[in-house]
């Protein structure tokens, strides 16, 4: 590729434009050639005059091309350029003809006339005076475009960024970056703290500003909060702020106490120290906490004295026997408003659902499924025969047009979910953000049932919500404890169970499911790992490795991390070839038949499922983090990569959202939460103690349905066993329930 060069020309031709992202294709008239430039131009038209700074680069198909990184544009100023500009259908309601009767009227002078005189343009034939005050509003608006774009790119704001921030802001954008760049940090997708601190310190402002202080502070929590907690200590904060700021402790506290009066932050005293929310936080603790103390209070006093036979005819007509504890919740449900089901692996919490939702239907209860996660609903409906939702979905979410990254449910307090009882599955899953949507759109009178497995992993977004729900010791809760004979047969869900208590697994027991195989080294880990999805499993269990097998790892980094795991699943499984078509993303090679992961939420997101034919019958918005797919199609012209998830949604992602997205052949046993697959192969060697605990690997043996291969170390999983120290995540629905009684 050459080096960065500059080049300036009249524009011929729109080729192509996305008006979302401002990504085109165009081709201008350079040096008596017609060139094809890419890149981000938004609102671009014919007949303008643009100075491009790029690359040249050479497409496999479409030959020579100029790939643009920055550019000015200008109107045209001869009476030619002047012509084609509105002809190109720039302004709405200006043709060919028209643009040819008013440049013949003014001549060079027709923009000047249109901006200060609109009223004169009057004057030609086919234009009244409102046309011609809606000519210079839409020309108007254009210009603001072009200042603003070039204003960006002279603080060193790349075209995709500036497009998203003029999106946002429209006419205002020079205003609000010119009073708060850190505004950008919160309204912009992409643009962080630190990003929006360079802007604002190539625009000159002062590392004591005001806004600098309370970005950074908002920024220090949300990383935080990104690590699953819905507080922080004040000091902790407080130390943290320093080190990123480099400013007086007393700006620190000055700038916290204008977030808390602002109502952006909350202040509370926990125990013998400060605590700070932010706010969002706050309010969906506080709020889950009332209204499951609302809907618990609806308790029924009066035992219902034909339910042990009704129970009983349940275990006759499905030639069953319910453990003690599962008639136990089974009765709970039937009598309590909010009931909480929780036990491992094999202890019988799908035929406890089914025999509550028999009960429940017996009394003509309209009863509702729903899951976190797409494979959560779709095992949830596999096991109970019903129709299983995500929770995304029940809810109805919504399109947002300003903000991609803030949910919004048509189903909320104003339009309750319109069902007697609500069953939700994998409540480990479930944050403090969906679990307050899910419960503002239920009301006093209707029944709740989570139901979950309390010693997996917390959710991966903010709150501790079935734990902290449990430990209140204020919610009806029901807890199975009891291994049924078949689950027994199960190495998987015996080595589970052992785990869980402190025991060490047992390994290569005949004809069972668990195995262990001993490295020494890192990089005899990593061969093992690749001779296993390429060959051995495929060979001996007649299973895709794509889709039947995934390596959960402990960590994101090192030889073992995902990261570099990755690389060389891929150069096993997808390794490149002239038929692929790829693209390179901030180090990443995203390739024709990789596996991917959606890594953020994004609630805009639109998606498509067709059927065999090609039909589409199915659409809707939303894709969530720890979707996964398999990439479809690699457009290098359009810009766009395809993805097809594994519940069949097909999504069109441009290239400026790749950040969305990474390699999925190897995942964190975090990201693994909620989902089942065939086979699990763990490659577990070594890393820092507070990585390596009981939970995370009792949460990545239960993710196995079939076989549980672990590739490493035996004495590391049996420091993992013996480290029953969780990582710390500080949250507050316990106390909150506590509080309100």
């Amino acid at each position: 590729m050459d080096k960065q060069v500059t080049i300036e020309g009249v524009i011929e031709d729109i080729i192509f434009q996305n008006k979302d992202n401002g990504y085109t294709v165009c081709s201008i008239l350079y040096e008596g050639d017609e060139v094809v430039c890419v890149g981000i131009i938004p609102d671009l038209h014919a007949g303008e005059e643009l100075r491009l700074i790029g690359e040249w680069t050479t497409h496999h198909i479409y030959g020579e091309q100029f790939k643009v990184e920055f550019y000015e544009r200008h109107i045209p100023t001869t009476v030619q350029g002047i012509e084609k500009y509105l002809s190109s259908g720039v302004i709405k309601g200006i043709g060919p003809k028209l643009a040819n009767r008013i440049v013949k009227h003014f001549g060079t002078d027709t923009f000047r006339i249109i901006e200060e005189e609109p009223m004169v343009l009057a004057q030609v034939r086919g234009i009244s005076k409102r046309k011609a005050g809606e000519i210079s509003e839409i020309f108007h608006d254009q210009y603001e475009l072009r200042r603003a774009m070039l204003f960006l790119q002279d603080y060193g704001i790349t075209p995709v960024y500036a497009a998203r921030i003029y999106k946002k802001y429209q006419e205002n954008t020079m205003e609000i970056v010119k009073k708060n760049p850190y505004r950008l940090a919160d309204d912009i997708w992409g643009i962080g703290f630190r990003k929006a601190d360079e802007i604002a310190g190539n625009m000159g402002i002062s590392k004591d500003s005001h806004h600098r202080i309370k970005s950074g502070i908002l920024y220090v929590l949300n990383q935080f909060s990104n690590n699953g907690h819905t507080y922080m200590p004040k000091d902790m904060l407080t130390k943290q702020a320093l080190q990123l700021l480099n400013v007086s402790q007393d700006q620190i506290e000055n700038g916290m106490i204008d977030l808390h009066i602002g109502k952006d932050i909350l202040i509370k005293k926990n125990k013998d120290e400060d605590i700070v929310f932010l706010a969002v936080y706050y309010y969906a603790e506080q709020w889950i906490a009332r209204r499951l103390l609302d809907m618990a209070q609806q308790e029924d006093k009066e035992e219902d004295p034909n339910l042990d036979k009704e129970i009983d005819m349940f275990e006759n007509n499905n030639s069953i026997k319910l453990a003690s504890e599962q008639r136990e919740a089974v009765k709970e449900v039937i009598n309590n408003g909010v009931v909480v089901v929780t036990g491992g692996p094999g202890t019988g919490k799908t035929t406890t659902i089914n025999a509550i939702i028999h009960m429940l239907e017996k009394r003509d209860l309209e009863v509702m499924l729903a899951a976190p996660t797409g494979r959560a609903a779709k095992r949830m409906s596999e096991a109970t025969g019903r129709e299983a939702q995500t929770i995304h979905r029940l809810l109805e979410i919504e399109f947002m047009r300003e903000d991609s990254q803030r949910q919004s449910f048509a189903k909320n307090e104003d339009d309750p979910l319109d069902t007697d009882v609500l069953i939700v599955d994998e409540m480990s899953m479930v944050d403090v953000v969906l679990m307050n949507a899910l419960l503002k759109a239920m009301v006093p009178g209707q029944h709740i049932i989570l139901v979950g497995d309390a010693d997996q992993l917390p959710s991966v977004g903010p709150g501790n919500v079935l734990k902290d729900i449990i430990n209140s010791k204020k919610i009806k809760t029901v807890r199975l404890t009891q291994v049924f004979r078949q689950a027994q047969e199960s190495d998987i869900i015996m080595n589970a169970h052992r785990i869980n208590q402190g025991q060490y697994p047992l390994y290569n027991q005949k004809d069972k499911d668990f195995f262990m195989m001993q490295r020494a080294v890192q990089t005899e880990v990593v061969d093992t790992l690749l001779e296993l999805v390429t060959t051995r499993l495929p060979k001996f269990q007649k299973c895709d490795p794509l889709t039947d097998i995934q390596i959960l790892a402990p960590m994101r980094k090192g030889i073992l991390g995902v990261d570099e795991l990755n690389k060389a699943l891929q150069e096993g499984l997808n390794p490149p070839h002239s038929s692929k078509q790829e693209k390179e993303f901030r180090q990443t090679i995203f390739r024709k038949g990789d596996k991917v992961m959606q890594i953020k939420n994004n609630y805009n997101t639109p998606w498509k499922v067709y059927n065999d034919a090609g039909i589409k019958y199915d659409e809707g918005v939303g894709v969530f983090n720890g979707d996964c797919g398999i990439i479809e199609e690699i457009n290098n012209s359009a810009e766009e990569v395809i993805v097809v998830f594994d519940d069949q949604k097909t999504v069109e992602y441009d290239y400026s959202q790749l950040d969305e997205l990474e390699l999925a052949y190897a995942i964190t046993i975090h990201k693994s939460q909620g989902s089942e697959y065939p086979i699990t192969i763990l490659p577990i060697h070594s890393g820092p103690p507070m990585l390596l605990n009981r939970n995370l690997l009792y949460t990545a043996v239960t993710r196995a349905r079939d076989l549980v291969v672990v590739v490493g170390l035996r004495e590391t999983v049996y420091k993992m066993v013996d480290n029953n120290k969780e990582i710390e995540r500080y949250s507050s629905l316990t106390s909150h329930i506590k509080e309100m009684l």
